[in-house]
C-alpha cells in the first residue's frame, strides 16, 4: 500500500473537518467556519497570504461550478410548479388521489405515495406545500391524523424522495461528484440500500403506529370537510384543465423515454426540467395570454431564487469538501495531485485496524451528525469525498458508502428527525415539530439499522 507522509496541509484539513462537525452538532451553520478554514488552507498550501484570499474564491467557484447543473434544474422544476399553483392545475392533479382515500391506513399509504412521487418530479419543498393544502384537507376528512400525515410526507417525500431522487438527481449529483463517480454509478450501485432503508422505514412506521392514525379531533375535522368542500365547489378555468391533463402525461413520457434509451444521470436530468421548462411556457401562454411574457420572467425569477437560498451555503461548504478529494489540483494548483481526503484514509489504513465494516458505519454516522444542522445537504461533499476516501482505502465499493453516507445525511437532516428541519411540514400539518421528530426516529433508525447490514454484505 502506498506510504503518505502528513504535511501541515493535512493537519490544518483535519483541524477544520473535525470543527465543521463540531459546528453542525451545535446546530449553527458553518459557511463561515468553511471560509476561515479555506483561508487557512489556502496559505498553508501556497504558502502565500495572497494565495490564501485567492482560494477562497477559487475554491467556491469550483463548488459553484460542480453544483450548477442541479441547481439549474430545481431552480426550473420549482417555477414550473409555480405556474402550476398559479393556474390551479395542482388541484385539479391532486382530486383523484383525494377521491380513494377511504379509511385512514389507505389515506397514509395513498398521501406518503402521492408525496414520494410528487417529490421526484416537483421537489420536496413545492411538493409539502401542494399536498398540505390540498390533500392534506381531504386526509383529514377520512379520518387521518394531522401527525400522522405529517408522517407520511416526511418519510415518503423527505426521506425516500430526497435521498434517492432518481429523476432530479438532487442530492446523488453532489455525493457522485464529490466521490469522483458518475450519478449513475451512485443510483444503480446503491439502489438496494435506497429500496432497503426506504421500504423499512416507512413499514415499522406505519406498524408502530397503525393503531393511532385515526383523528378524533373533531374540530379539525369539520374544518377540513368544509376545505374540501369549498375545493370540490371551485371552478377551474381550461387552462388549468389542460395543464393539468398534459403535465402527468408529460413526465409519464419522459420515464418511458428515459427508459426505452437507457437515459441516465445529466442527459435524464435534462429531459425532466427542460420538459418542466416547456409545462410552464405552455401553461403561462395559454393562461395569460401576452402577459406570459412577464409571468415566465417571474416564474424563473422565483425559482432561481429558490434554488440558490437552498444551495448558497452547500457551495461554501462543498467548496472546502472538495479539497479533499480532486478538486485540489484546480484549487490549489496542479502540485497536488491527490486530495487531502485519500492521504489521510491511505495513512490511517496503514496505521489502524480500518475495514470494510468499520468505514460503513463512519459513513452511516457522519452522514447523521452532517444532517444535524436540518439541511441534509450541507454534509453530502464530505460523507462524497470521504466515499472516494475509504472506498480506495478499503478496496471497497464508493457507491455503495457514498449512497450510505448520503441516506445518512438526508434521512436525519432532509426533514424527517431534527425539530428545526421539519418545520415546514410542521407548519402545514399543523402539529408539534418535536412530536413529529420523536414519532419518526424509531422508523429511521431501524431503517439505517437495516440498511448498514445491507451495506456490510455489498462492500
Amino acid at each position: 500500500m502506498l506510504s503518505i507522509s502528513l504535511t501541515p496541509l493535512h493537519y490544518v484539513y483535519l483541524i477544520g473537518v473535525i470543527c465543521i462537525l463540531f459546528v453542525m452538532i451545535l446546530r449553527k451553520d458553518t459557511p463561515i467556519a468553511c471560509i476561515a478554514f479555506l483561508f487557512l488552507l489556502g496559505i498553508v498550501g501556497t504558502n502565500s497570504f495572497i494565495g490564501g484570499i485567492q482560494t477562497i474564491f477559487k475554491a467556491i467557484l469550483y463548488a459553484g461550478k460542480e453544483f450548477m447543473e442541479i441547481i439549474a434544474t430545481i431552480a426550473l422544476v420549482t417555477a414550473f410548479s409555480k405556474c402550476l399553483m398559479d393556474l390551479g392545475s395542482d388541484k385539479l392533479i391532486m382530486m383523484p388521489m383525494a377521491k380513494v382515500m377511504k379509511t385512514p391506513a389507505i389515506t397514509w399509504w395513498i398521501l406518503g405515495i402521492t408525496m414520494l412521487i410528487c417529490s421526484l418530479f416537483l421537489w420536496p419543498s413545492p411538493s409539502v406545500a401542494l399536498l398540505g393544502t390540498i390533500m392534506l384537507p381531504f386526509a383529514v376528512k377520512a379520518g387521518l391524523k394531522p401527525l400522522a400525515a405529517a408522517m407520511a410526507i416526511n418519510l415518503f417525500g423527505h426521506g425516500i424522495g430526497l435521498s434517492y431522487d432518481f429523476v432530479i438527481q438532487g442530492a446523488p449529483a453532489i455525493s457522485a461528484s464529490s466521490a469522483g463517480i458518475t450519478t449513475g454509478e451512485l443510483l444503480s450501485t446503491g439502489r438496494p440500500l435506497f429500496i432497503v432503508m426506504g421500504v423499512t422505514t416507512v413499514v415499522f412506521a406505519f406498524l408502530l403506529n397503525r393503531k393511532s392514525l385515526s383523528s378524533t379531533d373533531t374540530t379539525i375535522t369539520a374544518r377540513s370537510i368544509s376545505t374540501v368542500t369549498e375545493i370540490e365547489k371551485h371552478h377551474h378555468s381550461k387552462s388549468a384543465l389542460i395543464l393539468a391533463i398534459i403535465t402527468p402525461i408529460a413526465f409519464i413520457l419522459d420515464v418511458f423515454l428515459m427508459l426505452l434509451f437507457d437515459l441516465k444521470g445529466g442527459d435524464a436530468t435534462s429531459i425532466v426540467a427542460g420538459t418542466a421548462v416547456l409545462l410552464m411556457c405552455f401553461g403561462a401562454i395559454i393562461a395569460f395570454g401576452k402577459q406570459s411574457l412577464e409571468k415566465v420572467t417571474d416564474y424563473v425569477t422565483d425559482g432561481f431564487l429558490f434554488a440558490i437560498k437552498i444551495f448558497a451555503p452547500v457551495i461554501i461548504i462543498g467548496a472546502f469538501f472538495f479539497l479533499g478529494g480532486e478538486g485540489i489540483r484546480t484549487i490549489l494548483g496542479e502540485q497536488y495531485q491527490s486530495g487531502i481526503l485519500n492521504d489521510w484514509a491511505i495513512w490511517l489504513a496503514n496505521n489502524t485496524p480500518l475495514n470494510k465494516y468499520i468505514t460503513a458505519f463512519i459513513q452511516l454516522t457522519i452522514g447523521a451528525l452532517t444532517g444535524l444542522d436540518g439541511s441534509g445537504f450541507s454534509g453530502l461533499p464530505l460523507t462524497g469525498s470521504l466515499a472516494q476516501t475509504f472506498g480506495s482505502a478499503v478496496n471497497g465499493s464508493v457507491p455503495i458508502l457514498a449512497a450510505l453516507g448520503q441516506i445518512g445525511a438526508i434521512f436525519v437532516g432532509g426533514g424527517t428527525i431534527v425539530p428545526w428541519g421539519i418545520i415546514p411540514v410542521a407548519a402545514i400539518c399543523n402539529v408539534d415539530p418535536l412530536e413529529l421528530a420523536r414519532k419518526n426516529i424509531i422508523p429511521v433508525l431501524i431503517g439505517f439499522l437495516f440498511t448498514f447490514v445491507t451495506a456490510c454484505f455489498l462492500l
